[in-house]
């Protein structure tokens, strides 16, 4: 039993009796029209059926023309179309064709011919499904971290780009936070590096757990964590790392039924408006405030207040 939606538009009521009956006896979920400017403004609907049957010729909108604009509006996900005519010229189909429709129908039809076209669309419409998730799929490879399902290096570097961007237009700030889990090389060297992944797993949640919605987070590297808090000030980014800084050291992590006491060292940093130009100037006063952080007894958070100038260097 098919769960798939149809639309039918078809003018003539014995056709389009005759095609909703048909449908619904085989299992389809059936959405019927009579006219052509309705059928176009259920197709541009959010969930609007996959599948349409339409009659080349109707009021305020003929099939042509839907099979057409659709086209133009490069419908996402597609959407299979399958024109309804009494006009069987050569030069009839190709315009059909042309305009847009995957198949065609010549009335009066056979039910055995309906069903083997759209048996056709259901295949072409699974199979574009099977390639938009193989391209989700390819896509989650290139911008995610295997391990901790994280952004990786380089698309957390491209979410700050843009971040950096759009706070440039918007005059608003972009706060950064560089975090490192605390001697986790002896996690690795006393555990084994199995339970040191379900370790660096747990802190990734814990820190994913306390951001907002539109914050971004990354596996920079390693244990390495970079944050990206957009309109977020200096004071507002410290009291969030903080908040990490506690979260992650509150309760041990639980790995493979051992409990494992970890800490984080975080460092801050803001780009205030103007933005400086210099990418890799805000990445290291972050990286250089957890160097401090580090230096001073790991567990803390320490920042940045003023980023240098390009040509200044690293911060003390």
């Amino acid at each position: 039993m098919s769960t798939m939606r149809i639309l039918v538009a078809e003018d003539e009521i014995t056709f389009r009796h005759m095609l909703k009956t048909f449908l619904t006896k085989w299992g389809y979920q059936v959405v019927v029209v009579s006219d052509g400017l309705e059928a176009w403004k259920i197709l541009q609907e959010e969930d609007r059926p996959r599948l349409a049957i339409l009659d080349w010729m109707m009021p305020s909108m003929d099939g042509v023309e839907i099979c057409r604009a659709i086209r133009e509006r490069k419908s996402d996900p597609y959407l299979y179309l399958l024109l309804l005519t009494s006009r069987d010229q050569k030069q009839d189909v190709v315009e059909g064709i042309e305009a847009g429709a995957d198949d065609y129908l010549i009335k009066p039809f056979d039910p055995r011919e309906l069903r083997a076209r759209i048996h056709a669309g259901e295949r072409i419409i699974e199979l574009e499904d099977r390639l938009i998730r193989a391209q989700e799929a390819l896509r989650e490879l290139a911008t995610h971290d295997s391990l901790t399902g994280l952004l990786n290096r380089r698309a957390c570097l491209d979410s700050l780009l843009a971040e950096l961007d759009r706070g440039r237009r918007a005059g608003n700030p972009v706060c950064i936070v560089m975090a490192d889990i605390d001697h986790f090389k002896r996690v690795n060297d006393a555990h084994g590096h199995l339970i040191g992944d379900e370790v660096l797993c747990e802190v990734a949640r814990r820190m994913q757990s306390s951001l907002r919605r539109y914050d971004t987070i990354g596996r920079f590297g390693g244990e390495e964590f970079l944050l990206v808090l957009p309109g977020c000030s200096l004071e507002e980014g410290v009291k969030l790392a903080e908040r990490i800084c506690h979260l992650v050291r509150s309760e041990p992590a639980k790995a493979q039924n051992k409990s494992i006491d970890v800490s984080i060292s975080l460092g801050v940093a803001v780009a205030n408006q103007p933005v400086p130009g210099d990418l890799e100037v805000l990445l290291g006063s972050a990286d250089a405030a957890l160097y401090r952080a580090k230096e001073a007894g790991r567990n803390r958070v320490e920042f940045s207040a003023n980023l240098p100038s390009p040509s200044s260097g690293t911060p003390d």
